[in-house]
């Protein structure tokens, strides 16, 4: 039995979970999210937790098993609080800032500022123009979305220079005048 898998996801005040034709849909006061499930594993509702049973010891059952679990205690966790993901800029004349509501604009050392447009669901706010909190029911697409914003201008290790994440150590590089100075 996974370890992950047989542990039960206790559902808070307030969020609702549905489970028909394959999909689980769970509803609370951030969001709905939705999801399809493998049709190696069973999902049932008992009162105000969620279990997730399989159906025989195969290696796919084993590996969906606990997968599932932690899918879907992400969709209920995330309808309920919330997920975050906080990236930071650092460089000379870096910036960002929220325009509307869903594009964020970033100045990041290029000839041309980037408007980034923030799909549904994940809303962005700027503190002090170099750091930036995103937040979303769906922590996959929060992912995502903060990946392709580090992507943009990921952190050079000379001199840490980019768009990092907030818990992102940088391996610094000694430059070249560090490295005449060894000899």
């Amino acid at each position: 039995m996974s370890r992950i898998g047989k542990l039960a996801i206790a559902v808070p005040q307030g969020v609702r979970v549905h489970i028909g034709d394959g999909t689980v849909r769970v509803e609370g006061p951030k969001g709905k999210l939705e999801r399809r499930t493998h049709a190696n594993v069973a999902v049932t509702v008992e009162g105000n937790t969620v279990r997730i049973a399989r159906p025989d010891d195969s290696r796919e059952s084993r590996s969906l098993h606990g997968l599932t679990r932690v899918l879907v205690s992400n969709m209920v966790t995330g309808v309920s609080a919330g997920f975050t993901r906080v990236l930071e800029i650092n460089g000379v004349g870096y910036r960002a800032e929220v325009r509307g509501k869903n594009i964020l604009f970033l100045t990041l050392g290029y000839s041309h500022p980037i408007a980034y447009q923030l799909p549904p669901g994940i809303t962005a706010k700027v503190d002090r123009q170099v750091v930036v909190t995103l937040e979303g029911a769906d922590r996959e697409l929060l992912g995502q979305v903060a990946a392709a914003i580090r992507r943009l201008r990921p952190p050079e290790p000379y001199k840490g220079k980019g768009v990092k994440y907030a818990e992102e150590r940088l391996r610094r590089k000694a430059g070249k005048a560090a490295a005449g100075a060894a000899r």
